[in-house]
């Protein structure tokens, strides 16, 4: 188990206490080392916990989770739908965001395609 998959169990452990002050600690020592964790820890992290209970983690620690990984792999079109599909869980507040990412990837996959056919790429910004 990894360092970050430890402090999102402890993280979800904790909400389910009363005690304000620990969950306030658990959350800030998550959000310190997602904070600087890089993308293949933060996907460990999100796959197992989310596999254990798909709702034990809180919506922002995934967003946060998922916002964190796909700036460092801007081009994975894998990771782009995984994240929005994830905002669709919980929408529909993201649904736009989910939306674009949707976008995002295909665009990257149309790109690529174009790029092996040797067809010139589009003018679309």
């Amino acid at each position: 188990m990894s360092r970050l998959e430890a402090l999102a169990e402890e993280m979800i452990a904790e909400i389910s206490g009363a005690d304000i002050q620990r969950i306030r600690e658990s959350e800030r020592r998550f959000i310190e080392h997602v904070t600087f964790a890089d993308a293949g820890e933060i996907l460990e992290m999100l796959n197992a916990v989310i596999d254990r209970d798909w709702m034990a983690l809180p919506p922002w620690a995934r967003n946060l989770s998922y916002r964190l990984a796909c700036l460092q792999r801007p081009e994975d079109t894998q990771l782009l739908r995984e994240a929005g599909a994830d905002l669709y869980n919980f929408g529909p507040d993201w649904d736009e965001i989910a939306d674009s990412l949707e976008r995002r990837a295909e665009e990257l996959e149309e790109s690529a395609v174009r790029g092996k056919s040797g067809e010139p790429a589009s003018n679309r910004p």
